[in-house]
């Protein structure tokens, strides 16, 4: 019997790769379809429910891989239906957390990239944590076949933990699993990948993905904005909306821009009316948010009458400008903050 290259887990495996993994199996170059569809189509629970592949096969593949799905080490539930999923990595070494958020006609997933970010971000709970591991593309997709809601899911968000473009290969499997014929075959209109805007990794999800982007922007100013985000510092905004600009939005992809308001910061007349020049010719819509309170960091929300009057003189001139809903603030809503409490998976064997 052949020996099989240690591939570990098929989740997360894309159609090339499943192809390498038929061929050390001996197998036709067309099992990596069958093995695909029981993966990610028929969604079984172990290689030993393909049953189109001959039990032999099975056995063989048995010795080296198995599916690479575990489920949430804790649950959490919002009052407003949220629901916060803690994982383990793969090692067991770091957790990392996805939020379920349903609506009236929508069930929504927010899956973490990274555990841990290296943006330092000065809003962000992630970004203190640091970078402690980047995700495979089967950890990714483990949040979402793992989830008990994962069946009634109609769009995915990369809003989680960690920036996706600084993950873009293992972000680029995912995406391409979830929206190729072999894989979930879901329209890219039912992903939004957010970042601050690492100008590389754009550039490759532009040319090579049609799904939505959301990009974290929180100030029209250089200088504000480094002060907010460091990455600024590298990839300023200015160079991001140039590099926006050269691409068509008028079809099928959607482009937002988040921007959490900030009290005293960022809230201005002034803050809009810059944001709406640097916006034109972009179309595009922003997304205000309120700023769920970080741990030492010295930055409040701005008020219900502020965020009204940011959104009307935004739309006023002409760019489309709503006030997301908060959800979940009573589970520790905002990317970090139950992984930050809970510090690792024996802290919650206790």
């Amino acid at each position: 019997m052949p020996v099989l290259q240690h591939y570990n887990h098929l989740i997360g495996k894309t159609l090339d790769e499943l192809k390498n993994v038929a061929s050390q199996a001996s197998l036709p170059a067309y099992a990596a379809l069958q093995i695909a569809d029981w993966l990610y189509k028929k969604r079984v629970a172990s290689i030993g429910e393909m049953t189109n592949i001959a039990q032999g096969k099975r056995e063989l593949l048995e010795q080296t891989f198995n599916l690479g799905l575990s489920k949430p080490v804790r649950t959490v539930r919002s009052v407003d239906g949220a629901v916060k999923y803690l994982f383990a990595t793969e090692n067991k070494s770091h957790l990392i957390e996805s939020v379920f958020i349903p609506s009236n006609d929508r069930a929504t997933l927010c899956v973490s990239s990274q555990a841990g970010c290296r943006m330092n971000c000065l809003f962000c709970r992630t970004g203190q944590q640091g970078l402690t591991a980047q995700l495979t593309a089967g950890e990714i997709m483990n949040q979402i076949l793992s989830v008990p809601e994962s069946k009634e899911l109609t769009n995915i968000v990369f809003m989680g933990m960690g920036e996706p473009f600084d993950n873009t290969g293992e972000v680029m499997k995912v995406l391409e699993i979830l929206t190729a014929p072999y894989g979930f075959a879901w329209s890219p209109k039912r992903m939004t990948v957010s970042t601050i805007g690492m100008i590389p990794g754009l550039r490759r999800f532009l040319d090579e993905s049609e799904c939505h982007l959301a990009v974290s922007l929180h100030s029209p100013y250089h200088e504000e904005r480094l002060s907010l985000i460091p990455a600024e510092k590298a990839y300023p905004i200015a160079r991001i909306m140039d590099v926006l600009r050269a691409y068509d939005f008028s079809h099928q992809r959607r482009v937002s821009f988040e921007y959490i308001l900030f009290d005293g910061v960022n809230d201005t007349d002034r803050h809009a009316n810059d944001l709406a020049r640097l916006l034109r010719g972009i179309p595009c819509r922003v997304n205000l948010i309120r700023f769920h309170a970080v741990p030492n960091v010295p930055l409040k929300s701005a008020d219900e009458q502020k965020m009204i009057r940011f959104r009307d003189r935004l739309n006023d001139r002409h760019i489309t400008c709503t006030i997301r809903t908060s959800r979940g603030e009573d589970i520790f809503a905002a990317c970090g903050m139950l992984s930050g409490i809970v510090k690792n998976v024996k802290h919650l064997e206790k």
